[in-house]
């Protein structure tokens, strides 16, 4: 007992021991915060302060001083004998004109920038060094200080003069800088190695710890914060590019002004302010330059707007090399001025909204920010490297996530404070207690229309859907999950329609072959209806709907009773694929004859092999414990689709080939609006009928009066088209759509407008060949262009489309279409 009085006691003299200074730099003419000041003690330690001119100093003993400085401004020093919490510190612009270095030219700034174009390739260890490798050890935290918080506990009276009845009391500031003041929202820590062999940059994950989970969340662990290198044409600033201030044609777009000249590891440098001359939301930050070899020796690039995000990249110089290398990289988001709630990383974290900051009263969450600090270590410059799995960007351990404390104490540069190691104790807790990872794993799969029940997946797809020729359709299925087998799985389903009093069955299972390359090889046995020439791409993933508005109208079905076996891989880099060969006994189930070499087919049989790829050439993988995984997805990515048929295999009817592409590209901007493009092309040669050839999609319905044809709006479907009007056996088909992010007409009206404009081509070969349906071609072009105003209210909207060019059709009504929509969101 007396012993553990002795360490409680030591303890409490190490608490008492620690000094914590905090304070705002701001400038005493504009009174606005001053980001990245330097503050320093006497002996030499030294923190930045935050965007918002903020500053935390933990230190071991009281310092006596602290002295603040700032490019461009006056330092100043201040005395900590005044016991205070709180310190606002004011710094005056220096009045006496900056010494600028000159390299003839009327501008010097510009003159040094166009030196560091011009250095770049011999200045960037990607382009200079043939290989390296390093450690990093990586912390990213959701935290706010707490001395930015007012936390009182606010009261309204019914009247406010006499103030005799309480309204209500709002403590949630005063809970919240409670909670804060002890530990952070969330905490996640990372120990990489990576490896450079040009032109290829590959990150192991040696050791992962995040706060609250067994099992790490791997989407996070390759989140794109900030571009690696700063002599990218285009530097990537939280998912979102910009043209870099040092991009090779960056003089035209950007103003440039020498502030200051410093020093860092003894070799002179110049800092240089930058900032987008044209765009208001291009980025803006310091660049501090070596006046010797104009490499980059420390950069600060900001964007303010929705968020204000800042990236550093810190750098040391190699004197061996004569090259700075990066031994250093920090990230912080703040919520910058807007209206609306902010949410990153997918949802996760969601910065409150503000009003005017003149007048309105900033929300403790308002003072939420999300930091990230990368330190590297253990470097190695061109030594033998040979990096193994090259295609992979990052490549998790098996073990990462089973790391010991001895793991992390090598690793980490500096011990953890007591907030952090409260946070993982907290945290661990509350998600243990509330059973969030099994939560979490539900969500995910319900998001994907599974419901999960032991060790089978219920499909959410097969309970229910409708359309004109089966009704009403009823039905049960789904897949086994990994409770089951990781190794194996069985999937099917059962169903039935009530109109046309038949039952569809599906049976499949198989096999997976590896771990690396997610390979899986099976088979299954269907007996299903199908729309008649319908293009699907059997590599796109499953997309879960509560309901499929096309089939709803659709009449012309065929039946399929289809035999496969498939292997299904990722084996080839950057790829998705299914292999595979079909036998289907085809029925048309409307009046229908093919006309094949003088012989006429009511029914039919095709035998076919096919491979279905997927190639997404810029997005990046992660290898973890559970699989391949596409963590950051880029565009354009490409689809190809080759069938052929098996002669003489299975009593195959028909010789024909079908080659089928797709392009997709979308862009996101950082104030929600979002570009799409939509490429496709179809061909066919030999002889296919018609269940097999192409109707590009409509959505429209052949009634006379226009409220008649107001039916459920699809996705990338011809909504002025009217069902089996058109029919090809070569097409090619664009659309081209532009959303704005949401409007607040009321409070609860919050519409997404959406334009959209859609055009196909195509033709078909031999038409006298198919008896019993009448259509037309795509010769001329179809076009039609329209607007969506989504999620008006509780996900409903209104859609309007107009036809126009060769195929318009007489009366003016029935070139317009209007359509409702429903947006499914789940809030995960």
């Amino acid at each position: 007992m007396k012993q553990l009085i002795v360490l409680f006691f030591f303890f409490t003299l190490s608490l008492q021991a620690q000094f914590q200074v905090n304070g705002v730099v701001k400038d005493a003419e504009t009174k606005k915060g001053l980001p990245f000041a330097t503050i320093t003690t006497e002996n030499g330690t030294a923190t930045i302060s935050d965007v918002d001119g903020k500053f935390n100093f933990l230190l071991p003993l009281q310092p006596e001083a602290l002295t603040i400085s700032y490019v461009g401004y006056t330092s100043k020093t201040i005395s900590l004998f005044e016991q205070k919490n709180f310190f606002n510190i004011w710094l005056s612009p220096k009045t006496d004109q900056l010494k600028e270095v000159v390299i003839s030219n009327e501008n010097p700034a510009n003159a040094m920038i166009a030196k560091v174009i011009q250095s770049k390739n011999a200045n960037n260890p990607q382009k200079k060094l043939k290989t390296f490798q390093y450690k990093t050890y990586n912390k990213l935290l959701v935290s706010a200080n707490p001395d930015s918080i007012s936390g009182k506990i606010d009261t309204v009276f019914v009247d406010a003069v006499s103030k005799d009845k309480i309204a209500k009391i709002d403590s949630s500031d005063y809970k919240f800088k409670k909670i804060i003041a002890k530990q952070h929202l969330f905490l996640t820590e990372k120990v990489s190695q990576f490896q450079f062999e040009k032109p290829i940059l590959k990150e192991t994950i040696l050791g992962t710890k995040m706060a609250g989970f067994k099992e790490p969340i791997y989407e996070l662990l390759g989140f794109g914060l900030q571009s690696a290198s700063v002599y990218d044409d285009k530097y990537e600033l939280f998912e979102t590019k910009y043209k870099s201030p040092i991009a090779d044609n960056a003089l035209k777009e950007y103003r440039y002004k020498i502030l200051d000249s410093t020093s860092i590891n003894n070799r002179e440098v110049v800092v240089i302010y930058f900032k987008n001359k044209i765009s208001r939301k291009g980025l803006e930050g310091l660049l501090y330059v070596d006046k010797e070899n104009f490499a980059i020796a420390k950069a600060i690039m900001r964007i303010r707007g929705v968020l204000n995000i800042t990236g550093i990249h810190e750098f040391n110089y190699l004197a061996e090399e004569q090259l700075w290398f990066p031994n250093k990289k920090n990230f912080k988001i703040i919520k910058g001025k807007s209206k609306e709630p902010t949410a990153v990383l997918g949802g996760r974290i969601e910065f409150a909204a503000e009003n005017d900051e003149s007048t309105a009263k900033k929300d403790a969450s308002d003072f939420t920010y999300l930091s990230s600090e990368m330190e590297i270590y253990d470097l190695k410059v061109n030594s033998d490297l040979k990096i193994k799995k090259s295609a992979i960007a990052i490549d998790v351990k098996p073990n990462a996530n089973n790391k010991d404390e001895t793991f992390w104490n090598e690793n980490r540069k500096d011990s953890l404070d007591l907030r952090s190691e409260r946070t993982y104790v907290v945290l661990d807790s509350v998600v243990t207690k509330e059973n969030i990872e099994k939560k979490i794993k539900f969500g995910r799969k319900i998001i994907n229309g599974y419901l999960p029940f032991g060790p089978f997946d219920f499909d959410l797809r097969y309970l229910l859907s409708y359309n004109n020729y089966e009704g009403f359709r009823f039905g049960i299925g789904g897949v086994t999950n990994e409770q089951f087998s990781k190794r194996f799985r069985l999937e099917g389903y059962g169903a039935y329609g009530l109109k046309d009093d038949d039952s569809k069955y599906h049976l499949g299972g198989a096999v997976r072959l590896g771990n690396f390359s997610n390979s899986w090889i099976g088979g299954s046995f269907t007996d299903d209806v199908r729309e008649i020439a319908s293009t699907n791409f059997a590599i796109d993933k499953r997309v879960f709907k509560l309901y499929d508005p096309r089939p709803i109208n659709i009449s012309t079905f065929y039946n399929h009773q289809t035999w496969r076996a498939f292997i299904e891989t990722k084996i080839i880099p950057k790829t998705e694929s299914i292999w595979q060969i079909t036998h289907s006994d085809i029925t048309p189930l409307f009046d229908y004859t093919f006309v094949y070499e003088d012989k006429l087919y009511r029914k039919f049989a095709m035998t076919s092999a096919m491979v279905s790829i997927q190639w997404n050439p810029f997005s990046d993988y992660m290898q973890t414990p559970n699989g391949k995984i596409e963590f950051e997805k880029r565009y354009p990515k490409f689809t190809f689709q080759f069938t052929k048929s098996l002669s003489n295999f299975f009593n195959n009817d028909f010789e024909f080939g079908k080659i089928d592409a797709r392009i997709d590209y979308e862009k996101k901007y950082l104030n929600g609006q979002k570009s799409a493009v939509l490429l496709q092309v179809g061909y066919v040669f030999g002889d296919l009928p018609l269940t097999h050839l192409y109707n590009t999609s409509p959505n429209n319905l052949t009634k006379d009066n226009l409220l008649q044809r107001i039916t459920i709006a699809g996705k990338n479907s011809f909504e002025t088209m009217y069902f089996n009007e058109f029919f090809s056996s070569e097409f090619v088909m664009l659309q081209f759509k532009h959303g704005f992010k949401r409007v607040e007409l009321f409070k609860k009206v919050k519409p997404s407008l959406v334009l959209v404009t859609r055009m196909a081509w195509g033709d078909l070969k031999n038409p006298e060949n198919h008896i019993g349906i009448e259509y037309k071609t795509l010769n001329e072009g179809f076009f039609e262009s329209g607007i969506e105003l989504n999620q008006i209210y509780k996900g409903f909207g209104l859609t309007g489309f107009y036809r126009y060019g060769p195929n318009q059709l007489p009366r003016l009504e029935d070139n317009i279409a209007i359509k409702l929509s429903f947006v499914l969101d789940l809030g995960f």
